[in-house]
């Protein structure tokens, strides 16, 4: 007998905000909402294992090396109970049979490398494709954007070509919203540049948006006369985050923010209970996880279930 996928009360409110989508999407949002130790929560912890394209196997993985093998991934993101798992098309390919439903996965569908030059002209590859995310059985594709890189136009160009081909068939849409180029570095994370991102995200048409987490630093002149004009409350983080939900179409839209740098357990907790508080849906957390020993790993992830359980 068939058994049926309960949906809580919290996750079908989250599904009517998302008005034109196909049943079949609504169901593979729902299967990562009610996934895992957050099931039916509305909160998410996604284990996003990208950065051996980005920055290579060495300075990805040499630090805790059973992280080069893609299965070492897959079964932290299953033990520690997590809502889905995100990776490039040949780590999910590796242990697609062995963890064939046992977690929602998520195709990161383009990527960029280190070994060439970005700063202005900053943009990614698409390294896979809505077929190959059908065959994985995968739940939805990620797709990274450059607001502000030169090639930001053709980036979102190839997104609405990708987004709608997904949502055709069913695959939920996530964008990592990164600002970069043509800026200063501060101002890759700057509020209004972060905020800015998430809204170009919504408006592409994404169910989730992934941002990093913005600092108090304002970099654009005219978007800096209105932040102050208008009294808009950047100055802790918990107001930030606020701030960038209400810039995902006033919430209606899921905002996940990145774990960033490799920091300290107190700061990776400090950033969770600022996303909790400031009303965003969770963490996509990768080099804080998979660069530690497996034990602290999975005693980090088990204190952000809390986190996000509002327990701790």
């Amino acid at each position: 007998m068939n058994k049926t996928m309960k949906i809580s009360t919290k996750v079908k409110k989250i599904l009517t905000n998302y008005e034109s989508d196909c049943p079949g999407t609504k169901v593979n949002l729902a299967r990562i909402l009610m996934h895992g130790r957050l099931g039916g929560t509305g909160k998410m912890i996604i284990l996003p294992v990208d950065q051996g394209f980005e920055h290579g196997p060495g300075r990805s993985f040499a630090i805790n090396p059973v992280a080069y093998d893609p299965l070492y991934h897959y079964q932290m993101a299953v033990d520690a109970g997590l809502s889905a798992y995100a990776a490039p098309l040949g780590m999910l390919e590796a242990g697609a049979c062995a963890f064939a439903g046992a977690i929602p996965t998520i195709l990161k569908i383009n990527s960029s490398t280190s070994l060439i030059p970005g700063g202005d002209d900053a943009d990614q590859a698409i390294t896979g494709s809505i077929a190959d995310a059908l065959r994985l059985g995968c739940s939805a594709i990620g797709y990274t954007i450059y607001p502000g890189s030169n090639a930001t136009l053709g980036m979102l160009e190839d997104l609405r070509e990708l987004a709608e081909e997904a949502k055709a068939y069913g695959l939920a849409v996530i964008v990592w919203s990164y600002p970069r180029g043509n800026m200063s570095k501060d101002g890759e994370t700057a509020i209004d540049t972060i905020a800015y991102g998430a809204h170009m995200a919504a408006l592409m048409g994404a169910h989730i948006i992934k941002v990093k987490l913005p600092t108090n630093y304002l970099e654009n002149t005219e978007a800096k006369k209105e932040y102050i004009a208008q009294k808009v409350d950047i100055e802790t983080l918990t107001a930030r985050v606020h701030h960038v939900v209400q810039a995902c179409f006033a919430g209606r839209r899921l905002v996940v923010f990145s774990g960033g740098a490799a920091k300290g357990l107190e700061g990776v907790y400090e950033d969770a209970r600022a996303i909790r508080d400031g009303g965003g849906n969770g963490s996509i957390i990768g080099r804080n996880a998979f660069r530690r020993p497996r034990a602290e790993a999975m005693k980090m992830l088990d204190t952000l279930v809390q986190i996000y359980q509002g327990k701790v």
